[in-house]
């Protein structure tokens, strides 16, 4: 964790004033730059010292054995895990024979400055060498939105007392040596120097490097391309070997002259290309970069942004600290998924390579809840990854004795990789997870081309996955046994009202989805009889409610578990799972993450008031938040029933988690989806917006602190602007045709021009619920 402020306060940028090597990792990862397609993380220019070096290419991942004690059928045989690929952004600089390391020498002054509005990441230092010679180093590194397989850095060094001759080695590295982690040695085995050399070049100031993987069978290049700027004592070589390709630049330097380099590195990769098609790949890109230019890289970023937060951009009045936090989750939410373009968007993003770069849940319902508001083109993309991979969620459904399509618990490639059964293939949400992304992406895009090309096979093979899983008991009612649902301290349970409502909806859009498009349902070979199947048992599906406690069950019989013993639990202890044996959170009632919590976010309309508000307090005594996954789903339930201070303590959760480390792994990469729930605690909590039948509802409320909160929204070709204080909330058209929406169920239609402005409804505060000991969230008042 980190426990002083790493960051300064600050609306549009994330500033580091100083170098501390104590959070040298966490800081990594915060300053990492991507695109969803190349990721570079935010390391030393000049490579050393580092906490976890990392260059990632979006779906490049070596295999590797899975460990299992005992062998089982259906067990995955090879997990697949993101690689480090060829290292571009390495910089280095001699002065005088010393190299430039901030470990030794004096550190005069560094400052590191991540601009969210120009998608720069900015670094100025001052150093005094050994022998005493004093230079400036500026360094500008940005990963390109626009030209999608395209990173730079503009690098300059200044002597700042006397002449000075320097070096400057520009490099790609592959196969970096990566520190030692603890855990599977077979993992470490198969991931030291993953990558074979293939070719290799240094021509003038080109570099490039050709590398396959040796086990998953991925071709990887990079090339490189500079221009030098100097006095005329500047002088160029370069030299070439199986894993480094290096550009040196020497330079004799008077006080006050700099000397600049400015580096563009392209990259691609494949699966089926042959070397001289991938080398052409990357050397294309490189020209394009090359004619473009620094300047024109830079601008364009700008440019993409300023239409980014245009239609993004979330406004927070009373709380710098939060205001900040959006801005930057917001920034790194695009990162993620802007140019993934059919590849997935992992856990991590490309920030580092936590969870083993693998995709979960967590990009259909958290992620691209927020990008379907604001950045649908890149929901579509995410979208048809899924589709690209639904032969092996076929296959992993034949494999379990199912019909329809079994997406996996996690993933790379598209095929399942989890070792652990109970978390992983008996988490059976995952599919309609990705079903309830379609259709609500189709619902605020009315994009009828996807839905009939990429929704309805998806949707089609999940309602079959579904109505296979299930069954019917001697009463009629429909159930799902031996199911996880979100909380994972709950696994292999009966009837999780989560996965039973989200595969409720799933086989209803099914049936929906395939009337409408007759001729899908022809190819797919779906009857009325077999639609007709779904949504009887759709209708059937049984929710478990405790009638003497007056609450839902989160699961069959778990209420009638035992209490897990939260007062003989120390604070050291949590995350629990790091400290108990999974049997006995099993059968305890003890809660990992929000789950039914979730469940009435997601589909509130099956929970009236009252049940809403007895089920938050219920679980709210259970949930410890040993997830990064739970603080902004309990922040959006904890405001909808009058528990705005709670509400708002867990957004500073989920907007924190990496800016102030909270969970202690801001090392191995940002968590994508939190940084997304804080756009969702402050739009669909305090906004109070929901999307049902095709009209945007809003409810809003904000907490005391926060005294204004705006937020533009897209929907189906639309622009909507929200503003609301604690008294009033405005409405404008921004772009688009008149809109219908509703207003604390008041339904009137917004004009263009013409703001519409309503009351705010006076929240009454409930009585705060209890939390298990300890676990309450850090308070904002």
């Amino acid at each position: 964790m980190i426990t002083q402020r790493a960051y300064a306060c600050e609306p549009w940028t994330l500033r580091e004033t100083g170098l501390n090597l104590d959070v040298l990792p966490q800081s990594e990862s915060v300053f990492a730059l991507s695109n969803g397609h190349v990721g570079w993380r935010g390391n030393l220019d000049e490579g050393e010292p580092h906490g976890l070096p990392g260059s990632y290419l979006n779906g490049v991942h070596e295999l590797r054995p899975l460990p299992y004690a005992e062998a089982g059928y259906g067990y995955p045989e090879s997990g697949q895990t993101v690689i480090n690929v060829t290292n571009g952004k390495i910089v280095r600089l001699l002065v005088d024979d010393e190299p430039f390391d901030v470990r030794y020498g004096r550190l005069r002054s560094h400052e590191r400055v991540l601009d969210l509005r120009t998608g720069l990441l900015h670094r100025t230092c001052e150093w005094t060498s050994p022998a005493g010679s004093t230079v400036r180093v500026r360094s500008t590194r940005l990963v390109s939105f626009t030209q999608r397989a395209i990173a730079a850095v503009a690098f300059e060094v200044e002597p700042l007392d006397d002449q000075v001759r320097v070096v400057i080695q520009s490099e790609l590295v592959a196969n970096e040596q990566l520190p030692h982690l603890p855990g599977d040695p077979r993992a470490a085995a198969a991931l030291e120097s993953p990558l074979e050399p293939e070719e290799h070049l240094a021509s003038g100031n080109r570099l490039r490097l050709v590398h396959s993987t040796r086990r998953s069978g991925l071709r990887v290049a990079a090339a490189a391309d500079h221009v030098v700027n100097g006095p005329e004592s500047t002088r160029t070589s370069s030299e070439s070997g199986p894993n480094v390709s290096r550009l040196t630049v020497t330079s004799l330097l008077q006080p006050g002259v700099p000397l600049r380099l400015e580096k563009m590195v392209s990259y691609g990769w494949s699966s089926v290309r042959s070397l001289p098609a991938v080398r052409d790949q990357v050397d294309a890109a490189l020209a394009g970069a090359r004619s473009t230019g620094w300047d024109g890289l830079v601008d364009q970023q700008a440019s993409y942004l300023d239409d980014f937060w245009a239609r993004s951009d979330v406004e927070v009045d009373g709380d710098a600290e939060i205001q900040q936090a959006v801005r930057f989750g917001l920034f790194h939410v695009l990162q993620a998924g802007a140019r993934a373009e059919q590849r997935a968007i992992p856990a991590k993003g490309l920030t580092g390579s936590g969870y083993d770069g693998h995709s979960f849940w967590d990009t259909e319902t958290f992620v691209l809840a927020l990008l379907t508001y604001t950045s649908p083109q890149s929901v579509a993309e995410a979208l048809r990854w899924r589709y690209d991979t639904l032969p092996a969620a076929r296959a992993r459904a034949q494999q379990l004795g199912l019909r329809g399509a079994a997406f996996p618990w996690r993933t790379i490639d598209g095929s399942e990789c989890s070792a652990y059964w109970p978390a992983g293939t008996a988490a059976f949400h995952v599919n309609a997870d990705i079903a309830d992304a379609v259709v609500r992406y189709v619902a605020a895009t009315g994009d009828d081309e996807f839905e009939r090309d990429t929704g309805v096979p998806i949707l089609v093979e999940t309602a079959r996955l579904w109505h296979s899983l299930g069954h019917h008991d001697h009463q009629g009612g429909f159930h799902f046994d031996g199911v996880t649902g979100p909380d994972e301290y709950s696994a292999v349970a009966d009837d999780n009202i989560y996965t039973n409502l989200m595969a409720r909806a799933n086989l209803r859009e099914a049936a929906n989805a395939v009337d409408r498009h007759p001729d899908q349902a022809r190819a797919f070979k779906v009857d009325l009889e077999e639609t007709a199947a779904w949504r009887d048992a759709a209708d059937a599906i049984v929710l478990p409610y405790n009638e003497d406690l007056g609450v839902h069950e989160q699961s069959a019989d778990f209420t009638g578990h035992q209490i897990w013993d939260f007062a003989n639990t120390g604070p050291d202890e949590y995350p629990l799972m790091l400290h108990f044996p999974y049997f006995d959170l099993y059968r305890k009632q003890v809660v990992k993450q929000a789950d039914l919590v979730l469940a009435m976010c997601r589909h509130g309309e099956e929970f009236d008031d009252e049940q809403k508000a007895r089920n938050f307090e219920y679980y709210e005594q259970l949930t410890v938040r040993d997830s990064s996954l739970s603080a902004c789903w309990q922040a959006v339930m904890a405001a909808e029933v009058g528990h705005l201070r709670l509400a708002y303590d867990y957004l500073g959760e989920a907007a924190l988690m990496d800016l102030f480390d909270l969970e202690n792994n801001t090392r191995d990469g940002l968590h994508i989806a939190s940084l997304a729930g804080t756009w969702t605690a402050l739009v669909a909590g305090f906004g109070g917006m929901r999307h049902a039948s095709g009209t945007l509802e809003f409810a809003p409320k904000l907490p005391e602190r926060l005294s204004r909160l705006a937020f533009t929204v897209q929907m189906l070709g639309r622009r909507l602007r929200v503003e609301m204080s604690d008294s009033t909330a405005t409405y404008t058209l921004v772009e688009g045709t008149p809109m219908e929406i509703c207003h604390y169920g008041e339904r009137f239609t917004v004009q263009s021009g013409q703001p519409c402005t309503r009351k705010v409804a006076r929240v009454k505060q409930r009585p705060e619920p209890k939390q298990p000991p300890g676990r309450r969230p850090a308070s904002r008042h």
